[in-house]
């Protein structure tokens, strides 16, 4: 069987698969660190787990008492957020691949330590198990120049600062799914706490909305999406650096217009800035999909995927309502599919289920 593994900062996702992809048991714990919970299936109960090594052994041991031991296991998938201008392209995890995962921690501060933490501890409670790493940037490394370079000297882009992307391997599973029927210019919409927008020409990605980091293009949940660089450097001139970073990602979005990010809860409210905040999400997702239209030079589809793109008819109403002028279209909503890609990825590399 395949473990596929997401680990964030406060919590560790697994998905088991079996030799056929079908997902057998999902296992979670969230509020590693603090209150933590562990997840079987649909049942949750209270936990200690002060730190991912600690919530990778109750994964495991809940997997054993519903009649998965780490035995049976011989393959692990991992989801890396970022993987720079070298890890274009899943690889299975040797010592080589993990040093340059931690070279680009000054590119993902908030998520690749994370992942790495996983991928350590699972290497110590089970050496034997074969672990392999998808990139949530790999996706977007077909982006052609003009579309991921920043307008900056040559020595700070020798420093990384560009556009990389994210929410590549849910763009990835989108492509995988449609199969033969992929519309040559799909507008792709992964809309939930996180998103961003993909131009997908003929399969490859060759604009997204997100930038250097998860923060830019749209507004999000909690992020602050595009903003003007002075105001940024305003903010961390009145307010620190470290407060400025915790605004913009944390405190920003919808909770920032409504006082919360939850779209359902925003769309069965009468508040007046309730109604601002979705309409100001979906102003801004069509606008940025212009912006995409004009990358692919036309629109055959657009698809929509993740919490609010899946769930929240009016968001998707809404938006389309704005993008009348590029035309008629069909229009699909796709399931995300993150952890069956990340599955198939390893075993494109030869992983043994």
């Amino acid at each position: 069987m395949m473990l596929v593994v997401n680990a964030g900062s406060s919590s560790i996702k697994t998905q088991l698969f079996d030799a056929q992809l079908t997902s057998v048991l999902s296992v979670d714990v969230t509020g590693i660190g603090g209150t933590a919970q562990l997840r079987v299936g649909a049942d949750r109960t209270p936990a200690v787990a002060p730190d991912h090594d600690k919530a990778l052994r109750l994964i495991l041991r809940a997997l054993t008492d519903h009649g998965h031991p780490v035995a049976e296991i011989t393959a692990a998938g991992h989801r890396v957020v970022h993987g720079g201008s070298l890890l274009v392209r899943p690889v299975r995890i040797t010592p080589e691949v993990i040093g340059q995962i931690r070279a680009c921690i000054p590119l993902a501060p908030l998520h690749n330590p994370h992942n790495l933490s996983a991928i350590e501890a699972l290497t110590r409670i089970a050496p034997d198990i074969a672990q392999y790493a998808s990139f949530d940037t790999a996706f977007h490394a077909t982006n052609p120049p003009e579309a991921a370079l920043y307008p900056l000297p040559d020595a700070q882009r020798d420093k990384g600062l560009r556009r990389y992307g994210f929410h590549g391997l849910s763009y990835a599973a989108m492509v995988r799914r449609f199969g033969d029927a992929l519309p040559p210019r799909l507008l792709a919409c992964h809309l939930g706490n996180g998103a961003s927008l993909c131009a997908i020409r003929d399969g490859r990605s060759v604009a997204t909305t997100m930038g250097y980091s998860p923060m830019a293009g749209l507004p999000m949940g909690t992020r602050v999406g595009d903003i003007d660089g002075s105001a940024v450097l305003r903010l961390a001139r009145e307010i620190g650096i470290d407060q400025t970073e915790s605004l913009l990602n944390g405190q920003s979005g919808l909770v920032a217009l409504a006082g919360t990010n939850d779209m359902a809860e925003l769309l069965a409210s009468d508040r007046p800035e309730a109604g601002f905040a979705v309409n100001y999400f979906c102003y801004w997702v069509a606008r940025h999909a212009g912006s995409m239209i004009a990358a692919m030079q036309g629109l055959d589809a657009i698809a929509f995927t993740g919490g609010i793109g899946e769930n929240a008819a009016p968001v998707r109403d809404k938006v389309l309502a704005h993008l009348a002028w590029a035309g008629k279209v069909p229009v699909h909503v796709v399931p995300a599919g993150e952890e069956r890609q990340i599955a198939l990825d390893a075993l494109g590399l030869g992983a043994r289920i």
